[in-house]
């Protein structure tokens, strides 16, 4: 039993009620959302809101009814930890037993379906607690990212011995991209935190890890969606 799920909080500072604002054709949500319905592997979809139109609009869908998130995991700091904990409970209340619970980040539609069935199928051969969508890092703390000391001089965040010139020289790290999870159940119910396990990269390109937080990231998403689509539409 897959369950996939999507949190779309009603509020935003960056972009107001971005969760299900139009974009190239329908609402954000749905970019998501219709992956999950879509998807042979997914058996069932859950969409954790306080938003009420958001609700129902995914109820329509075909989404299970588990209602509206609770106030303490509906404001500005709350994590996503706890959004999965209650979304997990009440879904399988519903289904029974869940073997791999799937998020997608409703912010970032430049997701393919491929991402999901590569993500879940890297979840069953290593067998980690989390598998987590990653990109190659643009910045690299140990070579161009910097910092100020008390003194307001930089110095390289992550300094290593006689210093790194080039950035191929400099350890690989990867940016979190908000984009797509597949979380353990057992870990997601005894864990407080994502990193407390063990937790691996799924790489995604980076043109496909644009995460919508502020009125540039969506008018970025929406051209490279209309490009998207213009090339399909010529394909």
């Amino acid at each position: 039993m897959i369950i996939g799920h999507i949190g779309a909080r009603k509020g935003s500072k960056g972009v107001p009620r971005k969760n299900f604002r139009m974009i190239c054709g329908k609402p954000m949500i749905d970019w998501s959302l219709d992956q999950l319905f879509e998807s042979a592997e997914v058996d069932a979809v859950v969409v954790s809101t306080d938003d009420e139109e958001i609700y129902e609009h995914a109820i329509a869908k075909g989404a299970l009814e588990i209602g509206l998130r609770p106030d303490h995991l509906a404001t500005d700091s709350a994590g996503k930890w706890g959004v999965w904990q209650h979304a997990l409970a009440a879904s399988e209340a519903l289904t029974g037993s869940a073997t791999a619970f799937l998020d997608l980040d409703c912010t970032s539609p430049l997701r393919l379906p491929e991402d999901i069935t590569n993500a879940l199928a890297l979840f069953r051969s290593d067998r980690p607690d989390m598998v987590m969508s990653c990109c190659e890092a643009r910045k690299n703390p140990y070579f161009n990212l910097v910092e100020p000391d008390a003194t307001g001089a930089l110095h390289v965040s992550k300094p290593l011995p006689g210093g790194v010139v080039a950035r191929q020289q400099a350890p690989v790290v990867y940016e979190h991209a908000a984009s797509t999870y597949v979380v353990a159940p057992d870990y997601l119910r005894r864990a407080n935190a994502l990193f407390e396990g063990r937790v691996i990269p799924y790489l995604m390109p980076a043109e496909r890890c644009v995460d919508i937080d502020s009125p540039f990231d969506f008018q970025l998403v929406e051209f490279l969606l209309t490009n998207r689509l213009k090339e399909q539409a010529h394909g």
